[in-house]
């Protein structure tokens, strides 16, 4: 069984788009901030390619989908949203992204970090892997006063990296208290309804289309905990810088 973590005064998600994180820790960063954790959630790009409808207003998709991302960190325990607004599938993993996250550690301080695994075999959409690689270079650099001096607050190391979507996770933490502010602040995302989640907002079957999402999401939850000891549980690879 996996030991839960000590709840953190400070936390830092990082995810590639718009309900990344909610899929990958959201449960974990709903109990801390429930215990008292200030949260932070940082979406690297703009969710522009999310819609499978041609004619779609991109920057009105946009703009939804940053509404939509502020909506599920309110939900998830008044979490604060960092919004960088980078291209929806041309994330790169460069030195000049890099310079975001090393500014958002060094600003908010976090104790732990939540970001992609970008070891994960057989990946097939790149921003999670850049996303991934910028996360762990973006901890590397913070921590040290040589990497870009000057660029946000003093140099900060966190003591915790948690890297959900793990190739072998070897931590896990209890969801069972929280899985369902977990699902709410998914659907909060209504603008991904239809493609990521199965809903047609649209259908008479709406409600029983969110039911067996919600059920994915427990079911989930429950063969983490399974291989951990816990009723329902979030899976992570845990680093300590």
């Amino acid at each position: 069984m996996s030991e839960p973590l000590a709840t953190p005064e400070r936390a830092l998600a990082i995810g590639a788009h718009p309900d990344d994180i909610e899929f990958g820790c959201g449960a974990t960063l709903a109990r801390w901030a429930a215990a008292g954790t200030e949260i932070h959630l940082l979406v690297l790009t703009d969710g522009s390619k999310g819609s499978w409808d041609e004619g779609d207003d991109l920057a009105a998709l946009v703009a939804r989908r940053e509404a939509e991302a502020r909506e599920a960190a309110r939900v998830l325990g008044n979490g604060v949203l960092h919004w960088i607004g980078l291209v929806d599938g041309e994330l790169e993993h460069t030195v000049a992204e890099r310079l975001h996250l090393v500014r958002a550690i060094r600003e908010i301080g976090p104790d732990v970090v939540f970001g992609h695994d970008p070891w994960t075999r057989y990946r097939l959409h790149p921003d999670h892997r850049h996303a991934g690689w910028l996360t762990i270079d973006g901890v590397v650099a913070a921590r040290d006063p040589h990497f870009f001096p000057g660029i946000g607050g003093a140099h900060h190391r966190p003591e915790l990296l948690l890297l959900f979507e793990a190739d072998a996770p070897d931590h896990a933490e209890p969801a069972a208290s929280t899985i369902d502010v977990k699902v709410a602040s998914l659907l909060c995302h209504r603008s991904q309804w239809h493609t990521t989640m199965g809903i047609d907002a649209r259908s008479a079957r709406e409600e029983a289309q969110r039911f067996a999402f919600a059920d994915r999401i427990e079911r989930e939850a429950r063969a983490a905990g399974a291989r951990h000891g816990y009723d329902l549980a979030e899976e992570f690879k845990l680093l300590r810088p």
